[in-house]
């Protein structure tokens, strides 16, 4: 199948920007004014030249049929991926052949795509050649694995004795000590190869004084920590399931060992979240014959936005396999027949009060789950004091919106999307609420992009 007819919308396009600044950005260059020499093939390639502050304009290229989602490069500075003018150029290319017609590759974008492709059959080569994978020396793996083991005890023991120390002392305590005690103790579970636990403990650490209540959720946080401890400490008495949970919980590493599992994967949401050290990249996908919700997660330097990008809305045809764990929902993906492209699937939606007991159903297996996915069927977004929540069309519920989404531009778009109507809203539902990522109407009509 050719790319030639295959148009994005402008929403999709948007949707692979790494932050708001670049997508503001890159709407300014959407239009023909600064391009020129711009053009597309049959082979994906999409490319143009950008005039910037320079004597010399930007070359800008795109390689849209990579089944992993689009590849750029740029002759500007900018370490972001995509840049502005990446995004310029797709938005571009998105308003038709008018701006980009089908034509063939300059010499700078053709050799950039034929390295391309010549770099992807060499991998695809390497891959089914039947090379041994992983450890050479398994007794060597498995005695650092019982070194790391060793570590995570020791850390995870310490741990529970800091939070023997602060119930002893009173909650209050944690205000009075401030965050630095928190930091340290932090430290010592990357120390101990243990970085679940630091990541739980720093995020602890941020709780005192954040508002009415804070003690409450204190206590809900140490529970769960000691919840996650204990489970290491006890690992051997869990059912195989619970235990690779509490693994993957721990931070200790994991292979996809799933089979296999071959379907047209809708891209439902795509967002990335950053801190200090890491950018995490969450790519929500939805199996048109087999209804299964998957996660794939990616992982850049800060600053640097992960691979792949897929634009939502857009569906792939490709293989996953699920990571170890109970009811777990990551995946790695593997072989890819076609690139994204343009789809009519839609996920099936249920009740909000259906939504809420999913979560509690999956907390049985995970009880450190912070939500779960599901699409909602027939909710209105309505006020709710000061605050928002997703009503039932058709029953006398209602899901309240995460302090994080009332706070995001999506909530603006949602609210324009139903104009009082119900839609289709896909999210993340736990127990902060709801927070909505896409949304569909009712009738015929793109995915709408809300985070």
């Amino acid at each position: 199948m050719t790319q030639q007819g295959v148009r994005w919308t402008a929403d999709q396009v948007l949707a692979l920007a790494p932050d708001a600044a670049s997508r503001k950005a890159g709407s300014k260059l959407g239009a023909a004014g600064p391009w020129s020499e711009a053009g597309s093939s049959d082979e994906g390639a999409v490319w143009g030249l950008c005039k910037g502050s320079g004597s010399k304009p930007y070359q800008t290229v795109v390689d849209i049929a990579d089944a992993a989602g689009p590849a750029y490069k740029c002759s500007c500075p900018s370490r972001k991926f995509p840049c502005k003018h990446a995004l310029g150029l797709l938005l571009l290319w998105a308003g038709g052949d008018a701006a980009v017609p089908p034509g063939q590759a300059p010499e700078w974008a053709g050799q950039w795509m034929a390295g391309r492709r010549r770099r992807a059959e060499e991998k695809k080569a390497q891959g089914g050649s039947g090379a041994p994978s992983g450890s050479a020396d398994p007794e060597a793996a498995r005695r650092r694995a019982e070194r790391r083991a060793e570590r995570v005890t020791a850390g995870a023991v310490e741990l529970e004795q800091r939070l023997t120390d602060l119930l002893r002392g009173g909650l209050a305590t944690a205000d009075q000590a401030g965050y630095g005690l928190w930091e340290e103790t932090a430290a010592r579970m990357v120390d101990a190869q243990a970085q679940g636990l630091a990541g739980r403990v720093r995020e602890l650490g941020a709780i005192p004084s954040t508002g009415p209540g804070w003690p409450v959720r204190l206590l809900e946080e140490c529970a769960l920590l000691h919840l996650l401890g204990q489970g290491w400490l006890r690992r051997e008495r869990l059912p195989d399931g619970l235990a690779a949970t509490v693994r993957s919980r721990i931070g200790l590493p994991a292979s996809a060992d799933g089979p296999p599992l071959r379907d047209r994967w809708l891209v439902l949401a795509q967002y990335d979240t950053t801190d200090a050290r890491l950018t995490t990249r969450r790519i929500w996908l939805h199996g048109a014959d087999s209804h299964r919700t998957v996660l794939l997660l990616s992982y850049g330097a800060a600053g640097r936005a992960p691979e792949p990008a897929m634009p939502v809305g857009l569906a792939l045809e490709a293989e996953v396999s699920a990571y170890p764990g109970a009811a777990q929902l990551r995946v790695a993906l593997g072989e890819q027949f076609a690139p994204p492209a343009p789809t009519a699937i839609r996920p099936p939606g249920m009740t909000t009060s259906r939504a809420a007991a999913r979560y509690g159903d999956a907390l049985r297996e995970d009880p450190w789950l912070e939500s779960v996915p599901v699409t909602l069927d027939r909710v209105v977004p309505t006020p709710d004091g000061d605050s928002w929540q997703l009503a039932d069309a058709d029953e006398d519920a209602a899901l309240p919106l995460t302090p994080a989404a009332r706070s995001r531009p999506g909530l603006w778009r949602l609210v324009a999307l139903s104009g009082g109507a119900p839609v289709r809203v896909f999210g993340e539902c736990g127990h902060q609420g709801f927070t909505p990522l896409t949304a569909w109407p009712e009738g015929p009509g793109e995915a709408v992009a809300l985070c």
